[in-house]
């Protein structure tokens, strides 16, 4: 596996962006490459800064592709699949945060970095029927600010990038979250107010 996996990179960084949108569609959907698509994203961007914006768009949108298939492998495959691939115990969690947060339970997911699980919320996002507009956004909303703010992280810090990740993890996650989650209740609290309005 770890020559497979050094073959991918290896193709990755010959391709350049089309590299970066295969190895973040791989992650998202049939394989999984841990923090793989993180790194190329740092080291990319750290060679040519002129290009994060081509970077991120490209990382994402594989992600986005891999994540369309796996979400409509959970709508086709339903509870069962699910159940066959993870154990029943975080089903039952995660089932139970789409029943409390709704499409939040993909969004906040899509922005963590690994080991946080995210695989099984893409497929109940299928399973449970979450309309696939809401589901879409919530992976370009997270995977979107995940990779933009590794790209300027690279810009800022270089190569000690993931290391400056790491070692901060929780803290950038939070402060990502916390930022997103103002963002979503002023969304709602605006979206309030105009209704309010037009009555």
């Amino acid at each position: 596996m770890g020559r497979f996996v050094g073959r991918l990179r290896a193709l990755a960084l010959a391709l350049g962006a089309p590299g970066l949108f295969l190895i973040a569609f791989l992650d998202s959907s049939f394989l999984s490459l841990p923090e793989i698509a993180d790194i190329l994203v740092v080291y990319m961007v750290t060679q040519h800064k002129s290009r994060l914006l081509l970077y991120v768009a490209a990382t994402l949108l594989g992600s986005l592709a891999g994540c369309l298939v796996m979400y409509y492998i959970g709508l086709k495959g339903g509870d069962a699949l699910v159940r066959k691939r993870f154990a029943g115990a975080t089903v039952d969690r995660a089932r139970a945060a789409f029943q409390r947060h709704g499409v939040m339970a993909v969004l906040i997911p899509s922005l963590l970095p690994p080991p946080a699980p995210f695989k099984i919320f893409v497929l109940l996002a299928g399973a449970t029927g979450i309309r696939v507009g809401e589901f879409t956004l919530a992976i370009v909303i997270g995977r979107g600010v995940r990779y933009l703010l590794l790209g300027l992280l690279a810009i800022k810090y270089g190569d000690r990038t993931m290391t400056f990740v790491g070692e901060h993890a929780v803290a950038v996650s939070l402060g990502t979250v916390g930022v997103l989650a103002a963002g979503f209740v002023a969304y709602l609290v605006v979206g309030k107010a105009r209704a309010r309005k037009n009555r």
